[in-house]
């Protein structure tokens, strides 16, 4: 965000989540605190660390049978009863939306069945034509390279996107063009200010090296935010305690290899998100859960 090439070493770490090879480190910049990912990938190899197998492209799938139509809607039905904030959004009158990161299109299905014109954006061609596949305009590619829209929005979403973006001043410079006066913007990624990031290090399971390539705190994602003409209205820390598990798989993998609990608590994270609700609930009051995430207003520069 234009401050001096200054950075303090945080960590290194590695590719856990498909387990490629390389290290990276994390670096602070002294000059306004933004942690980032160095070396960071380029955006012509990125793709590499994004296997067919990334689970945000498989989760996302519209459910073409009954038994993932039930499954989706009682994971939406505990989203609404619990107020997770994963995917929370203000009170907004139906009109034009964006998704950015929209991977297959479950988000996209959602809003459309709730009246929006939806569109969205996604780099994975795989994700992108399923979700094409299932009759949404979406553009295949980054969203830096993406092509203006024939009109503009009412409103942008990016669940856990913005962290992977190689340029997010760039990004949401754009984004701010591409809507209208007084659009909202509502991301969610990870909190690099919990207490977590200091517990487990390169252990903590939302670094997700090297494809994170930025990690924000609330102090430097409102930074960010604010210098490209977006103002914070809410910030909604989440319910939820995938993160906190996962890096407990981790921690449990490198002192025992081969033990079978590291393996199922990595396998299935989320199925701990209800009896651990009350903790979740806390660390949200808090601020000190691994995910928040925020409502923005766009603004005139």
């Amino acid at each position: 965000m234009g401050c001096e090439s200054r950075d303090e070493w945080v960590l290194k770490g590695r590719d856990r989540l498909h387990d490629l090879p390389g290290t990276y480190s994390v670096v602070r910049c002294f000059g306004c605190g933004l942690l980032r990912t160095d070396p960071r990938p380029t955006a012509d190899t990125i793709g590499y660390y994004y296997p067919e197998t990334y689970g945000p492209y498989a989760g996302t799938r519209i459910a073409d049978s009954r038994f993932k139509t039930a499954v989706n809607a009682v994971k939406a039905f505990a989203r609404s009863v619990l107020k997770t904030h994963s995917l929370s959004l203000p009170l907004l009158e139906p009109g034009r939306m964006l998704e950015i990161g929209c991977a297959s299109g479950g988000f996209l299905a959602r809003m459309a069945g709730k009246g929006w014109q939806v569109e969205g954006i996604e780099f994975s061609p795989t994700a992108a034509k399923n979700a094409q596949d299932a009759g949404f305009s979406v553009h295949c590619g980054s969203l830096e390279s993406a092509p203006d829209p024939a009109e503009r929005f009412d409103l942008v979403v990016g669940w856990m996107v913005l962290e992977h973006l190689h340029d997010p001043v760039l990004a949401l410079n754009k984004l701010h063009r591409w809507t209208r006066k007084n659009a909202c913007l509502a991301i969610s990624v990870p909190n690099a200010a919990c207490f977590q990031l200091g517990w487990f290090r390169e252990r903590w399971y939302p670094l997700h090296l090297p494809a994170h390539l930025y990690h924000f705190t609330p102090e430097t994602l409102e930074a960010l935010l604010n210098a490209t003409g977006w103002r914070i209205e809410k910030v909604l820390y989440q319910k939820v305690m995938t993160d906190l598990v996962a890096s407990t798989a981790y921690l449990i993998e490198d002192k025992w290899p081969h033990s079978s609990v590291s393996r199922f608590l990595k396998r299935r994270p989320d199925i701990f998100n209800l009896p651990l609700y009350p903790l979740a609930l806390l660390l949200s009051r808090l601020g000190q859960s691994a995910r928040m995430t925020v409502w923005a207003r766009r603004i005139d520069k």
